[in-house]
């Protein structure tokens, strides 16, 4: 069996909007001015309170990721699946891998469980996932943590997996798992920072090839 991890912001859904709203309300909560769009998606990836430190070293870290949590979970019951719209060709690509009789599907994310479970039942994808590595259990990326647990559940040697993601967090967590690694151009980090990639996509039509590529290796 192989093992094909996702991250989800930046590479299966587009959720920038709503990450750039509610972390303008953290740092309204503490009488902040936000951070640039450009400087907010640069941290997408990490656990809320490590990006909240790195944006914000001196604030309450506490109270803005409540009131970050607060604000996003707010939007995802106000606009559904559009809070994070899917990337063009994600689905057709994790039906396409979920029908394969070799291939397990899991996710590693910075997302909550919270967040998580919203947005897989927004978008109709229970039981897409054996595997579920979210922030609330787990040191932030790019430590290897979630990746090591994805393996663990799914019973495969980091040889058989790969971990598809569109940041340096990501890039980083899987040398740190020593997993292969395919990247994606349509992110939040560009694509000269997804060090050690194998390859990286302009479309999710290129993922099958691709993970053949990694596997012929």
């Amino acid at each position: 069996m192989r093992l094909v991890v996702f991250d989800v912001d930046g590479t299966l859904v587009d959720s920038q909007a709503d990450i750039v709203a509610s972390m303008a309300a953290a740092f309204a909560a503490v009488n902040l001015g936000a951070p640039s769009r450009s400087d907010i998606l640069s941290i997408v990836g990490l656990s809320l309170p490590v990006a909240m430190e790195a944006l914000a070293p001196d604030a309450d870290t506490p109270m803005m990721v409540e009131a970050y949590k607060d604000s996003y979970a707010r939007l995802r019951v106000s606009k559904g699946a559009s809070s994070s719209p899917l990337y063009p060709g994600a689905r057709a690509a994790l039906d396409r891998l979920q029908a394969r009789d070799d291939i397990l599907l899991g996710v590693a994310t910075g997302k909550s469980k919270r967040g998580l479970d919203g947005l897989i039942e927004a978008h109709g994808l229970e039981g897409m996932f054996i595997t579920r590595q979210v922030a609330d259990f787990h040191p932030s990326k790019p430590h290897p943590s979630m990746l090591l647990t994805a393996m663990e559940d799914a019973g495969v040697t980091a040889q058989a997996a790969v971990m598809i993601g569109d940041t340096s967090f990501d890039a980083d967590m899987a040398q740190a798992a020593r997993m292969p690694f395919i990247g994606v151009d349509w992110g939040y980090h560009p694509t000269d920072r997804l060090q050690g990639a194998h390859s990286v996509l302009s479309d999710f039509s290129e993922l099958d090839d691709a993970l053949g590529a990694v596997w012929a290796d």
